[in-house]
């Protein structure tokens, strides 16, 4: 397990592959983006190029610096194209079943060696994902934060089966290649931050849907009484509805306590289609902008 990690894979071009994608691109790694059509594929990658002209714009890169990685990332809607890949990355929807059926998937698709299968689920145990595959040593869970390109941390979670030398050369690949900050957590549902987290933000509905007080006075009072960067619904807004409610599901399955059990409110908000900023309304509303 010593090979150089120069090619990755990335499964899923929604929110977080996407940011998956390029910052593994601004880093000079050849990626390879894959999605189940072309066209989510491509859409994907549109994202990329407006996030990497904001951050030209921004005078984060320079116009060399975003044509180079722009141009290592290619999309594609056939696993097989990931063969190649020295990491592939899953960043599906948060769902087990999917998740399990794409590793499964994967394992077929992916055959070199020394390639590493992981997963950027937010509180699904690896182990479960692991048990896909024929080689559930070589399967992590390398869980990056929302917005990608931005947050420098990335949990690191190995099972019961991943070896010492899968775990440290993913760790190695978050640091020195990508430039982020890693922590390593245990393989239970939720990790070391959505275990702190979600509760926190189902804390939030609850107390919005029981009356106690409204989604500005919530928020405020967590941002200036608390010094928090974002208050709870708004957060949860930008994590996506449906993507809360599934990590509550998973923990709750995990630990039987009523704190991670999604509330009525929560349930029918995603339920009625209401998921925060990617459908442009939740506990708060969002105009689309030219």
């Amino acid at each position: 397990m010593t090979a150089t990690i120069e090619r990755v894979g990335v499964v899923g071009a929604g929110q977080m592959g996407r940011g998956i994608a390029e910052v593994c691109a601004r880093a000079g790694l050849s990626v390879t983006l894959c999605d189940t059509t072309e066209e989510r594929a491509r859409a994907g990658l549109a994202a990329v190029a407006d996030s990497l002209l904001r951050a030209e714009k921004k005078g984060a890169l320079t116009s060399g610096q975003r044509a180079h990685a722009l141009s290592g990332i290619t999309v594609t809607a056939e696993l097989s194209r990931l063969a190649g890949a020295g990491l592939v990355v899953e960043a599906a929807v948060e769902d087990e079943r999917a998740k399990t059926e794409l590793f499964r998937r994967l394992d077929q698709a992916i055959a070199g060696p020394d390639a590493i299968l992981a997963s950027n689920t937010s509180s699904i145990p690896i182990a479960r994902l692991a048990a896909a595959t024929a080689r559930p040593q070589s399967v992590v869970g390398l869980h990056f934060f929302n917005p990608v390109p931005v947050m420098p941390l990335v949990e690191v979670i190995p099972s019961l089966h991943t070896s010492d030398a899968v775990q440290r050369r993913v760790a190695a690949f978050a640091t020195d290649v990508l430039g982020k900050r890693t922590i390593v957590a245990q393989d239970r549902a939720g990790f070391v931050v959505n275990s702190l987290l979600v509760p926190y933000l189902l804390a939030a509905v609850r107390m919005l849907g029981s009356g106690t007080a409204t989604a500005d006075d919530i928020d405020t009072g967590m941002t200036t009484g608390c010094a928090h960067p974002m208050g709870p619904l708004r957060l949860a807004d930008l994590i996506g509805l449906d993507t809360v409610a599934a990590i509550g599901e998973a923990l709750y399955e995990e630990y039987r306590e009523p704190a991670y059990a999604p509330p009525p409110l929560l349930r029918r908000m995603v339920e009625s289609g209401l998921l925060g900023r990617k459908s442009g309304r939740g506990f708060f509303s969002y105009p689309a902008t030219a």
